[in-house]
């Protein structure tokens, strides 16, 4: 299908769009967003826009949506911009109000124009101006330095989502391979511990051979993926078929902006639920922005003590006997002692032991134990949990909150649990307790690549393997591919990224690391603006940004719809600005490998190529001059259901596990509890637990009272737009608190307070508001670091992670404390 219209030619659409972006639409007011040429010399309403060009291009930050473009040109310079106003109402990818300022970003005066030096101390922010000559130079001989000295495996490609399209890090990964590689980066800070741990209840890729099948099996199996239409249910299932929505800590309107994104398929959701009857339940410390308006829908709940709740509501289907106990003989491993694996048997260690009281803390899980760690009170779980055992499809779904706390590898699986225990999985408007389904298409894809190197570091790991990656094994670190690191990391390739500092955990011993030049020898960055992280390079690069170059995207992993835009440049790169593409060919050059490098083609051929690949491998996509003319191909996708085969013949469709079935029992999670090498106050549990984890419940004290979380901000993508002056006015850096601890400190509305943790210290405006939780504070993440690392390290900025200790969870090492922190809070 071409755009919504089923009867509508490739060709007769594609004159009836170019004729259409003659006129430019009224999106929103000119005057913040330069979504319209109104008051900046351009058509006022009613009249027709002059310009020279229209680019399609898209939003190529890593909010999930990629939503769509229309640069409007004059004189080689971008006036305004349009969103996508194609097809119906139903499948227009429109941009949020932060992609639409989009071109404050482009034009803007803070724009990294030429390469540069440091010639102050790392994280400084000091630099010269030098040729690019001279930065590719430097570049090459310290890859080669590095490599000749200590071997590519101590090369790490740093962690980024500031930019994503089909030419856009590939580039860098596709050189450092055909050099010899680089050590890899395994999951991501998005779902770090719920990657690391999920695979143990829903199957890994990892137990497969190299035909896909399990190296017991022997048979076609399924691995869990929080990236895919496989594991988990769509919106669109829920809207179609759900009677009852519940959500874990998953705010769409706030994680998943614009009509490329989940909010819209959301939106739907709760119309169709509805008007069934039913009704949605968001769970959640804060009154979020999804259910604000809605606030018959909050249940608010203590911050990372998710897994007490559902433990409590296990307890009461247990206790009524509302569990299907045929569902859990037939498709799952561990639910009691009619399932447990022969190594465990007969030692209570049951998922229905732990519930019931009768095995592990030997403490009985019910809503009265629950009500003081949570929040919730008995009562309320009790007609929760009545309320999930009656719906005839209940939708649960968890967004990736919950699990980034450092208790998140026993969160996730334990609100999966839920659909489990009842059986209310694999079944129409039904959900796996996973984040809503990501589109299963993407239409093209990036310039190829293949490192050689295999050895692997928990992303969140690599400040550890900077300072003593030589230490780190797979039983102290959690290595993978190899049971050991040989080096620690002396080079660091960062490209549109901001997790060195501000995005990664702990700024200020972070700081510490990497201002040691004895540890890292060299980092190169690759940016737009001068970013926190990009003050810690030793050669600073200036990015040209997608619009101001040929730039292909497929759509993003969000709203249920698959889409391709092609288009640009709407502009020129200013000054020196350059894409990644040309640079890395340079730098290829040095090591005379830039025929191999290129094979022949320029970077916008590289596009044509990418492009006409995924139109015949799809069969249905427009020729490539049509989409060139076009600038965009969409279409909509069936609903999906999460593990629906696995449940329609689980022996025909197993999962990837070595039993083939939902493992509440982990046999292999037993085996690694008991060998890896752990801290005292570090666990790792076979089944879904509750506990409270490093600075989780029960860790506040008298210095530091208060629980204290992040969340994602409507003014920014992660930190992307952090740097945008008019967001920042719209939408403020403020914490969070609740009227009755405001009141104790004598904080009001507006006031500027200080929130100190073990880690450091912040300023910030507090936002004084019932729709906290008492006892917690919140804070968006971020907002860009702001602080004198040479004096106090008090951080005007008031970036959560200035807050954050780094300590990675015990089994995934990942970013954990992003959610878990406690502080105290004073007027400044």
């Amino acid at each position: 299908m071409l755009m919504n219209e089923t009867t509508l030619s490739r060709r007769t659409f594609v004159k009836g769009s170019l004729a259409s972006l003659a006129v430019a639409g009224a999106a929103g007011t000119g005057a913040l967003y330069g979504c319209s040429p109104q008051s900046e010399g351009g058509a006022g309403a009613g009249e027709t826009a002059t310009t020279d060009q229209i680019s399609w291009s898209q939003c190529n930050v890593n909010c999930g949506g990629n939503c769509i473009f229309q640069w409007h040109s004059q004189d080689g310079k971008v006036l305004y911009m349009e969103s996508d106003n194609t097809g119906d109402a139903d499948l227009q990818a429109r941009a949020c109000l932060r992609g639409r300022s989009m071109r404050r970003w482009l034009n803007s005066p803070d724009r990294l124009m030429h390469p540069m030096k440091r010639v102050g101390k790392r994280g400084e922010g000091k630099f010269e101006q030098i040729s690019w000559d001279e930065a590719i130079d430097t570049i090459a001989s310290e890859l080669k330095r590095v490599i000749d000295t200590y071997g590519n495996d101590a090369i790490y490609v740093n962690y980024a989502t500031g930019m994503y399209s089909s030419t856009g890090k590939q580039p860098g990964l596709r050189l450092l391979s055909m050099l010899g590689g680089y050590i890899n980066q395994g999951y991501d800070y998005s779902t770090n511990m719920l990657q690391a741990i999920m695979p143990h209840m829903y199957g890994s890729a990892a137990n497969l051979d190299e035909d896909g099948n399990h190296v017991t099996l022997k048979k076609p199996a399924t691995a869990f993926s929080p990236y895919d239409a496989v594991n988990a249910s769509s919106f669109s299932e829920a809207e179609r078929a759900s009677d009852l929505v519940v959500m874990f800590g998953n705010s769409p309107a706030e994680t998943r902006m614009g009509g490329a994104n989940a909010v819209w398929d959301f939106a739907k959701v709760r119309e169709a639920v509805e008007s069934r009857g039913g009704r949605v339940v968001s769970i959640d410390y804060r009154l979020n922005e999804t259910a604000s308006g809605h606030p018959d829908e909050w249940l608010p709940i203590r911050p990372g003590t998710d897994a007490a709740l559902c433990s409590a509501i296990a307890h009461e289907w247990i206790a009524n006997d509302q569990v299907d106990k045929e569902f859990l003989d037939k498709y799952c491993v561990g639910y009691d002692e009619d399932t447990m694996p022969e190594s465990a048997k007969g030692q209570n260690k049951s998922y229905k032991d732990y519930i019931m009281g009768t095995g592990y803390d030997m403490v009985e899980k019910t809503p009265e134990w629950a009500a003081p760690i949570t929040q919730v009170p008995a009562d309320t779980i009790r007609a929760l949990a009545a309320e999930i055992a009656a719906a005839e499809a209940p939708f649960i779904v968890q967004g990736w909150g919950p699990q980034r706390h450092t208790n998140g590898e026993d969160t996730t699986r334990a609100i999966c649990m839920l659909p489990i225990l009842i059986g209310k999985l694999g079944l129409p408007g039904t959900n796996t307790g996973q984040r809503e389904a990501e589109p299963p298409t993407y239409l093209v894809g990036g310039i190829p690549f293949s490192n050689p190197i295999t050895k692997t570091i928990p992303v969140y790991q690599w400040v550890n393997a900077v300072d003593h990656g030589h230490e780190m094994t797979a039983t102290n670190a959690g290595v993978m591919g190899a049971e050991k690191l040989n080096n620690d990391i002396k080079f660091i390739w960062n490209y549109a990224g901001n997790c060195l500092t501000n995005q990664h955990g702990d700024i200020n011993y972070t700081h510490e690391i990497l201002a040691d030049e004895s540890k890292c020898e060299f980092i190169l960055v690759w940016d737009t603006v001068m970013t926190d992280s990009a003050k810690y390079a030793d050669i600073l690069l200036p990015d040209a940004m997608r619009s101001e170059q040929l730039n292909m995207q497929t759509q993003g992993y969000s709203e249920f719809y698959t889409a391709v835009v092609v288009g640009g440049p709407a502009q020129e790169p200013p000054a020196e600005c350059r894409s990644s593409y040309d640079v890395c060919a340079d730098i290829a050059d040095k090591f005379g490998i830039k025929d191999d490098f290129t094979e022949g083609r320029t970077h916008d051929e590289w596009i044509q190529y990418l492009y006409e690949q995924g139109a015949e491998a799809d069969g249905n996509m427009p020729t490539w001059d049509e989409i060139k003319a076009q600038g965009m191909y969409k279409r909509a996708l069936e609903p999906v259901i999460g593990l629906e085969a696995f449940r329609t013949d689980p022996t025909a469709n197993p999962l990837a596990t070595p039993s083939g079935k939902i493992e509440i029992y982990s046999e292999t999670l037993a085996e690694i509890a008991n060998t890896w090498e752990l801290a005292e106050d570090e666990v790792i549990n076979p089944i879904p637990v509750f506990t409270p984890g490093f600075q989780g419940y029960g860790s506040v004290n008298d210095e530091y009272p208060l629980y204290c979380t992040g969340f994602h901000h409507k003014s920014r993508t992660h930190s992307s737009f952090g740097f945008i002056p008019e967001l920042e006015q719209v939408a403020r850096q403020q914490l969070w608190i609740n009227p009755a601890d405001a009141e104790q400190r004598g904080i009001a509305q507006g006031d500027t307070v200080s929130v100190k943790s073990p880690a450091g210290e912040i300023r910030i405006e507090a936002k004084v508001t019932p729709r906290i939780v008492p006892g917690t504070i919140a804070i968006p993440q971020g907002a860009w670091h702001k602080a004198d690392m040479n004096g106090d390290r008090v951080d005007e900025g008031a970036c959560v992670n200035t807050l954050t200790t780094y300590k990675p969870t015990p089994y995934a090492k990942g970013n954990g404390p992003a959610h878990s922190m406690i502080a105290q809070v004073a007027k400044a």
